[in-house]
């Protein structure tokens, strides 16, 4: 990890992309109002000023968040994504036991509209997505199980909608975990660990990382 300044965790800088460790709580780019205008994307910007937004994560989310280096980056690597050339590697610990080493979830996503910024799963006007998971651990003191999930389409808070739909809400998620369960963490215990994908100007394989932190 490189260091530039205590805000910001560097895992990966070149001349054409820049990887970033995004804390939980930290907004992805500015939203709306005077109190939310600090965020990654200023923050990247203040260093590199050619510093482009090429996907999101959730604020409640941390993990790897790229940014491109110019705008001719920028469209090579939001191809790249469009085209769901980018491996994405999560974690997460959700609330029970999930009955499988492995499983597939293939629900389709939709804004709920009256309860907005929340997603829902919506047969009829849906888009489809997909997510795998495979335990990776179960706590039985803790009635819990950690996963790596993969998600193959990108829709807004689909690991989140995904899991709980499943009947295994995220611990700490505030959106769409019960009280009970949004209580038993200090943070949403969802981290985006690992991306694969080729470099926009090289062509060549990259593989980062960045460590999980719960």
């Amino acid at each position: 990890m490189m260091s530039v300044d205590e805000t910001l965790r560097v895992i990966w800088a070149d001349a054409a992309l820049i990887a970033i460790d995004k804390p939980a709580g930290l907004l992805a780019v500015p939203g709306r109002g005077d109190n939310k205008q600090d965020c990654l994307s200023r923050r990247v910007q203040s260093h590199w000023p050619d510093a482009q937004v090429v996907h999101r994560l959730d604020m409640a989310t941390s993990g790897l968040m790229l940014f491109a280096r110019g705008a001719a980056m920028q469209r090579r690597l939001s191809k790249t994504f469009a085209a769901r050339q980018v491996k994405k590697d999560y974690v997460a610990v959700v609330a029970g036991r999930v009955p499988a080493s492995c499983g597939r979830i293939e629900l389709p996503l939709a804004a709920d509209w009256p309860n907005r910024p929340l997603q829902k799963v919506d047969p009829i006007n849906g888009k489809v997505s997909l997510t795998e998971w495979q335990m990776l651990a179960y706590d039985a003191s803790a009635d819990s199980s950690r996963l790596a999930v993969q998600p193959h389409t990108g829709r807004t808070h689909q690991l989140r909608v995904h899991l709980a739909a499943i009947g295994h809400p995220i611990l700490g998620d505030a959106l769409y975990a019960s009280d009970v369960v949004r209580d038993r963490a200090l943070r949403l215990l969802l981290h985006a660990r690992a991306l694969q994908l080729a470099h926009p100007a090289s062509g060549e394989s990259l593989a980062l990382q960045c460590d999980t932190p719960f």
